[in-house]
């Protein structure tokens, strides 16, 4: 259930002195073929990592061999003395693993403006490389050592694999629990399959799969500058899928991780799921849903078990989304707490004592819908994060 279930994969996490904890702190995923299809969504933040910048450019070139993951470290504002780490950890994974640093995707996760210690990396990229090289790198045990590897504040690793009944399989890790806001990706995030399918496939599929799954994840509304989901390929199945069957295979590993990334954001404890139905388009549907999400008043009210409904409209009164302003229903948890904009049933009757919380917004202007999914705010969010540096 890792990144090691589709054929052609190996895996290693290891401890290079990054983290101060002196855990695991980096990774290295490597494709063994006979394929080396990729695709990759980045975050749009403008300002972006020097992982980023460099995995951009070798997705131009469209095959990847390996990718090469660290925290302990973000490499973000580390100017041109970051790039350069940066470059040479992929030369670094590129000579070991007998490929161009050009196949291999670069990244980091943690702290912005420090620099990461190059010789660590490349002590850690010297074992990781000689764990790759054993029987069981391509063990469950290898991919959850991955896992844990790219970890920062996140409390358990995230995983999740499928086999098709035809014989494929897609097999993913992921990471994140602060800074989860959409970005056309969100966090870091590696997908394997041994489907055979070339880099153009796997990019359309991806980006259907991140579209209505990362991208809805707003936990914080804060995006990093480090945001990676990438998907490869390594063909070792034999097996060419159908092209739709696949692509609700990857929407549905995207979709198991995201809620796992969702239930282990820094501090919640409430798991929120915002949809907004009847809305004239796909679109105002997000963002209404959007705007309830990055609502602090909201996000308090339900740290604090209250189902505060107007709270739920004042935010979605500040959207362009077409809608009558007074003709608006929401149910929270199951009770309709407000009809056509005004008081329905008792909010007392509204339980969320439960850590699931469920809003649902009917806007009565078409018959589009969509989901966005949330966290309160709590206590222990904000103490997280105003000691994060220190």
């Amino acid at each position: 259930m890792s990144v090691t279930t589709p054929a052609g994969f190996s895996a290693a996490g290891v401890t290079a002195g990054l983290k101060h904890s002196g855990g695991l702190d980096l990774a290295v995923v490597q494709n063994l073929g006979p394929l080396s299809s990729a695709a990759t969504v980045f975050t749009s933040n403008r300002c972006k990592a020097n992982p980023v910048i460099w995995s951009q450019q070798v997705m131009r070139g469209g095959s990847v061999r390996a990718i090469v993951l660290n925290s302990g470290g973000a490499n973000c504002y580390t100017g041109s003395i970051g790039f350069q780490t940066t470059h040479a950890t992929a030369e670094a994974v590129g000579d070991r693993l007998g490929v161009s640093a050009g196949e291999v995707i670069v990244c980091s996760t943690g702290l912005i403006g420090e620099q990461l210690d190059l010789d660590k990396i490349t002590a850690g990229i010297w074992d990781a490389t000689l764990a790759l090289q054993k029987d069981d790198s391509t063990s469950a045990e290898a991919g959850l050592s991955a896992a844990r590897a790219i970890m920062t504040t996140d409390t358990t690793p995230k995983q999740s694999a499928v086999t098709a009944p035809a014989g494929w399989s897609i097999g993913g890790m992921a990471k994140g629990a602060g800074m989860l806001a959409p970005g056309l990706a969100t966090m870091l995030v590696v997908i394997t399959t041994d489907a055979v399918l070339d880099s153009a496939q796997l990019d359309t599929a991806l980006r259907t799969a991140t579209r209505i799954t990362f991208d809805r994840l707003d936990s914080d509304g804060c995006m990093s500058t480090n945001d990676t989901v990438s998907l490869l390929g390594s063909g070792a199945s034999g097996i060419a899928p159908d092209e739709a069957e696949f692509a609700a295979a990857l929407t549905a590993i995207c979709q198991d991780l995201t809620l796992q990334l969702q239930a282990d954001a820094e501090g919640s404890a409430h798991d929120v799921a915002i949809t907004v139905r009847a809305a004239e388009t796909e679109a105002d549907a997000v963002t209404v849903a959007r705007a309830v999400s990055r609502s602090n008043l909201f996000k308090t009210a339900i740290f604090g078990n209250d189902p505060n409904w107007g709270r739920v409209l004042a935010a979605v009164g500040t959207t362009d989304a077409a809608f009558d302003p007074y003709n608006i229903d929401v149910t929270i948890n199951g009770v309709q707490v407000c009809t056509a904009g005004e008081p329905d049933q008792p909010r007392e009757l509204v339980d969320l004592t439960p850590r699931s919380v469920t809003v649902l917004i009917t806007l009565h202007a078409g018959d589009a819908e969509a989901t966005i999914w949330t966290n309160d705010l709590t206590h222990a969010y904000v103490e997280e994060n105003s000691a994060y540096s220190s």
